[in-house]
């Protein structure tokens, strides 16, 4: 094979991977989960957590409090706007809208604030019902992952 037609091909091969690649590495969701997703979801973490840390039912009800407890926070700081909405308008402006950064911060701080008791002790329960030795793997979870959040 002549070596303009090797050249060719990996490197249509190669613009391929990296194309695919982007476009899965871009693909975002816009919209917010469905119920039934949410749903589905919420079983789905609530049967993996309980394989790993071998949940009785008991405990498995109090995770399912917490996941709940959680989504009724996130939605509660999302609020009734679009976020991205939100940001564009404070900047629409010829200048920044200090006045309105600041009601938004507040109306997030509020949310966060007001639920916040009901999932720290949704949190509580759930974990003061574990075993010592799954408390242990919750606490080797969070050091392996460097914290709830991390990704990578």
């Amino acid at each position: 094979m002549k070596i303009w037609i090797k050249r060719s091909l990996i490197t249509l091969f190669g613009v391929t991977l990296l194309a695919g690649g982007l476009t899965a590495c871009g693909h975002r969701m816009h919209s917010p989960m469905s119920d039934e997703k949410v749903a589905e979801f919420r079983v789905k973490m609530i049967d993996r957590a309980g394989k790993e840390l071998e949940l009785n039912e008991a405990q498995k009800a109090k995770l399912g409090v917490l996941a709940d407890k959680l989504r009724e926070q996130r939605l509660a700081l999302m609020g009734a706007g679009d976020p991205r909405a939100q940001a564009q308008a404070i900047v629409a402006g010829a200048q920044f809208d200090r006045a309105k950064a600041q009601a938004l911060v507040e109306e997030k701080t509020a949310a966060l604030r007001a639920r916040s008791p009901e999932v720290i002790a949704a949190m509580a329960d759930f974990f003061d019902s574990l075993t010592p030795t799954q408390q242990q793997k919750v606490r080797d979870f969070m050091q392996r992952r460097k914290g709830w959040w991390h990704r990578g």
